[in-house]
C-alpha cells in the first residue's frame, strides 16, 4: 500500500507539472520580449509555405530589433515575410540561397544597401542542422570548383551595382577518397521563428504537408525558438510519432493570426492544348521537353529543376512509373491539382501547387538534401544558361541578373550516382551559342553534366568529350556546327531525334 501511494503521488505530481508548463504566450509583445538588435535570426518557410508571418509582422513594429542577420531560404515576396524587414532597414544582412522574384530584395542587394551571403540551399539547411547538433563545420561536395570555393560570390555591391565591394570567404578544400570537398561553417542562431500547423502547450510541433521545409531544422538551432501555430492543442493531442519538433527546442508559442497564401497556382487543366496556335518559342520548348521525357526509366527516382523541367512529366508514357522528389521535402509528387483543390501546404520547389501520389513521404529540407548529396536520386533534369564541352554547368547567374543558386549546386554534387541532364535552347536570345569551350557565367558545378538536350540536338559528354548523338530532323549538321561554339565529335550511331 505504501508503494502504491508513492506511485500515485508521483503520478499526480507529473500531471501537475505537465498541466502548468505551458509555453503559450498571449501577445506578440510577450513572444518578442527581451529581443533586441544585433541578432542572427533564423526564419523558417519556403516561398510562402510555413512562413511565420504573424511574428514577422510584429517585428516590423519594433525598430529596436535591428541590425539583423537573417537566415532564410529567401525573403518572401514584396510586402510579405522578411521582405518587410528589409524595407524598414532592420535586416542588414541576408544568408539565403535564392532571391527569386522579390524585387525589393534584389534591388537592395544590387544597390549596396544590404549584404547577401549566397549559400546553396542544401548547405543552408545543413549549416543550420550542424549548428543545432553542436558541429562547428563539415565537409561537403557542393560547390567544388565554383565561386563558392574560390570566394568570389558578391556579398556587397556599390550603390550603382557596377562594382563588388565585398566577396565571400574562400573555402578550405580537402580530398576524401580521391574526391574534393569544401569546409562549410555551421550557423548558430540567436532567435528562430517558425510556423507549425499544430503545437501543443508544451511545445511539441507538427508540420503539415511540405511546410516542414526549413522549419524543423531552424527550430532546433537557436537559443530562443518562437513558434507560431495555426492550432494550439493540449499535450497528447499530437501523437508522439507525429512530433516533428520536440518540445525541448521550443521556448514560446503564439497563435498564428495571418492567412496562408499560395505563390503560384498551377492546375492540371493547364496542360497544353495541341490544337491551339503555338509560338516558335513554345514549339521549341515542347520539342525539348518531349525528348527529355525519354530520359526516364521505369522505377527511377528523379528531381526536376524549376521552370521547363517541371513540364517533362506531362509527356511520360503511361507504362513508365517514376517517383519525383522535390527539394522542399516531398518524395512522390503527384500531378498539379484541379482548380479548387489546391493546398497551401503542398507546393513544389518552384512554389507551384501540387498533389501527392499514393505512397508519398514528407520530410524537412535537411533530409531532402541529404538524399540528393548522398546520391539517392537517379536523375536530375535542370535548365541551363551555358554548358561547356567538358560538362561544366552554369545556370544560376549572369551579369546584372542574380537570382541565386537555390538547390542546383547540391543537385549536381554527386554526378557519379545522380545522372545530370540539362535541357535548354541551343542559342540565347541574341543567337549566341550556349554550348561553349568554357562557360563564361559563374559555374553551378564542374564536370557534372552527362547529357545536353536542345531544340537542335542531343549531346553526350563522355570522358570530357562532347559527342553529338541525335539531331533534329528539321536542321542540318552544318547548322548545328555553326551554332555550337564548342568542338564536338559526331557519333558513329548518329540518328534523328524521335518524339
Amino acid at each position: 500500500m505504501i508503494v502504491l501511494r508513492r506511485l500515485q503521488l508521483a503520478s499526480n505530481a507529473f500531471k501537475v507539472s505537465v498541466r502548468y508548463s505551458s509555453k503559450v504566450v498571449q501577445s506578440t509583445d510577450e513572444a518578442l520580449e527581451g529581443i533586441t538588435g544585433n541578432i542572427t535570426l533564423l526564419s523558417g518557410g519556403f516561398g510562402l509555405s510555413g512562413v511565420p508571418d504573424t511574428i514577422i509582422n510584429a517585428m516590423k513594429e519594433k525598430p529596436e530589433i535591428n541590425n539583423i542577420t537573417a537566415v532564410s531560404n529567401n525573403a518572401g515576396l514584396d510586402g510579405r515575410g522578411l521582405s518587410q524587414l528589409l524595407v524598414t532597414g532592420q535586416i542588414t544582412k541576408m544568408i539565403s540561397s535564392y532571391i527569386g522574384g522579390n524585387r525589393t530584395f534584389e534591388k537592395m542587394y544590387l544597390t549596396g544597401q544590404i549584404d547577401l551571403e549566397l549559400t546553396p540551399q542544401g548547405n543552408l539547411a545543413e549549416r543550420v542542422r550542424a549548428g543545432a547538433a553542436g558541429i562547428p563545420a563539415f565537409y561537403t561536395p557542393t560547390g567544388v570548383g565554383t565561386w563558392l570555393e574560390e570566394g568570389k560570390l558578391p556579398v556587397r555591391y556599390n550603390e550603382t551595382g557596377d562594382k563588388v565591394l565585398k566577396t565571400s570567404i574562400p573555402r578550405e578544400v580537402r580530398e576524401f577518397n580521391g574526391k574534393k570537398y569544401l569546409l562549410e561553417p555551421a550557423i548558430f542562431g540567436d532567435v528562430a521563428i517558425v510556423k507549425a500547423f499544430k503545437a501543443d502547450t508544451l511545445g511539441n510541433c507538427w508540420f503539415r504537408g511540405a511546410s516542414r521545409n526549413f522549419n524543423s531544422a531552424f527550430g532546433r538551432n537557436a537559443k530562443l525558438t518562437i513558434v507560431e501555430a495555426e492550432h494550439i492543442v493540449q499535450p497528447g493531442e499530437i501523437q508522439p510519432e507525429d512530433v516533428h519538433l520536440p518540445s525541448l527546442y521550443v521556448h514560446r508559442i503564439i497563435q498564428s493570426t495571418t492567412p496562408k497564401d499560395i505563390e503560384i497556382f498551377k492546375y492540371s487543366e493547364e496542360k497544353s492544348d495541341q490544337n491551339t496556335t503555338q509560338s516558335d518559342a513554345d514549339k521549341k520548348r515542347e520539342k525539348i521537353v518531349r525528348r527529355a521525357a525519354q530520359e526516364f526509366k521505369d522505377g527511377s527516382i528523379a528531381n526536376l529543376g524549376i521552370g521547363i523541367p517541371t513540364l517533362v512529366p506531362n509527356y511520360l508514357p503511361e507504362s513508365i512509373n517514376v517517383t519525383l522528389q522535390s527539394e522542399n521535402g516531398i518524395l512522390g509528387l503527384g500531378p498539379y491539382p484541379k482548380k479548387g483543390e489546391e493546398d497551401a501546404d503542398l507546393i513544389n520547389a518552384g512554389k507551384e501547387t501540387v498533389t501527392l501520389k499514393p505512397g508519398a513521404s514528407l520530410f524537412g529540407s535537411d533530409e531532402s538534401f541529404a538524399m540528393i548529396r548522398g546520391g539517392k536520386i537517379d536523375l536530375t533534369i535542370l535548365g541551363g544558361l551555358q554548358v561547356s564541352n567538358k560538362g561544366d554547368l552554369a545556370n544560376w547567374g549572369l551579369p546584372g541578373r542574380v537570382k541565386g543558386m537555390g538547390g542546383a549546386m547540391d543537385l549536381v554534387s554527386n554526378p557519379k550516382n545522380t545522372r545530370v541532364v540539362v535541357i535548354m535552347e541551343h542559342v540565347d536570345k541574341k543567337g549566341r551559342s550556349k554550348i561553349l569551350e568554357e562557360c563564361v557565367f559563374p559555374l553551378t558545378g564542374q564536370r557534372c553534366v552527362s547529357r545536353i538536350i536542345t531544340d537542335l540536338a542531343v549531346f553526350d559528354i563522355i570522358d570530357e568529350k562532347l559527342i553529338l548523338i541525335e539531331f533534329d530532323p528539321s536542321t542540318t549538321l552544318q547548322e548545328i556546327k555553326e551554332k555550337t561554339d564548342a568542338k564536338f565529335e559526331v557519333s558513329d550511331n548518329l540518328k534523328p531525334i524521335s518524339i
